[in-house]
């Protein structure tokens, strides 16, 4: 079975800690990282550990991934995001990949700060990968040998500056602004026999206790295996990196339909990007300052719960 840990700072001193409940087990752990975590304990090591146990209250929880580590990232990757984007999904042949600034990363309650040149802030739950093991030459990964390669699963929102990210043409600005990458609050260490629960998990994404976002991982489009195999060939990785795995249908951002988008192509820069922005301000669904997003993944029988992120929306 799956272990949650967690990452705190209690009484100034930054520790890790098993949760259960409205409690939580200390653990004699000197790792400073997530990397040295993953490296040096077993799932199963750290379900066994014992230590003092404080209330839940009594700690302040902290991202389970440092920055230290490399945050990479899927784009339109669930089916019904790509077909609400004017993608088919069956006649997609290319994983689009991109990657966020680590200093983005933050606990997974803390505001999300929309800076104040932005207006078009959006939301993106996404399940989150972290990984196992050094990678430095192309390897083949398969659903089977999966967790050789994947050690553990985060929540993680993609928060997007829309009208840097499109107009501009820059994921990476319009993704890394800080506090745009919440993640946790649990780490969830996956055992042997967890894998069946990758492709099996349920995403849902709040604002203000509506429903924005709902979805399986089930409807991944090019799943971790495949991925990982791709980007094996590419990069290398080291224990501990986060891999976000796309988000589902239900998105601020309305893409132009395929009509729009070529008559676009035939007017001035400016004029383009204006309208753009122009008409993606009249969408109520993007953020505004002082509403709050919460999100959760989990299993539907609830042996793989990856906790709840709640963040408030604050104006710069």
């Amino acid at each position: 079975m799956a272990v949650n840990i967690a990452r705190i700072d209690y009484q100034g001193s930054i520790q890790w800690g098993r949760p259960s409940g409205e409690s939580i087990t200390l653990l004699p752990i000197p790792c400073s990282t997530t990397g040295e975590l993953i490296s040096t304990y077993s799932a199963n090591e750290l379900k066994s550990m014992n230590g003092p146990e404080v209330t839940i209250a009594q700690v302040k929880i902290l991202s389970p991934v440092t920055p230290n580590q490399q945050f990479v990232c899927q784009g339109a990757n669930y089916r019904q995001h790509m077909i609400e984007s004017g993608v088919d999904p069956d006649a997609k042949s290319f994983n689009m990949i991109f990657t966020k600034a680590a200093s983005c990363i933050c606990p997974a309650d803390s505001p999300v700060i929309r800076p104040r040149h932005v207006k078009l802030l959006d939301y993106e739950v996404e399940l989150g990968l972290v990984l196992k093991q050094t990678v430095e030459s192309a390897i083949e990964v398969s659903p089977e040998s999966i967790l050789d390669y994947v050690a553990g699963l985060v929540i993680v929102n993609d928060y997007s500056a829309r009208d840097i990210q499109i107009p501009q043409m820059q994921f990476y600005k319009g993704k890394s602004f800080r506090t745009f990458g919440p993640v946790g609050p649990w780490l969830c260490l996956l055992e042997p026999g967890d894998d069946a629960y990758l492709l099996n998990l349920n995403l849902e994404l709040k604002v203000d206790g509506e429903i924005r976002q709902r979805d399986s991982t089930s409807n991944l489009v090019f799943q971790p295996a495949e991925t990982l195999t791709e980007l094996s060939g590419v990069q290398d990785f080291a224990p501990g990196d986060l891999l976000a795995t796309g988000t589902p249908a239900g998105c601020a951002l309305a893409a132009p339909t395929p009509r729009v988008q070529r008559l676009m192509g035939l007017i001035p820069e400016q004029t383009k990007w204006r309208l753009f922005v122009n008409a993606q301000s009249k969408r109520t669904q993007y953020l505004q300052p002082g509403q709050t997003v919460t999100t959760t993944i989990r299993s539907q029988c609830g042996s793989i719960d990856l906790g709840a992120q709640s963040n408030l929306v604050v104006a710069e």
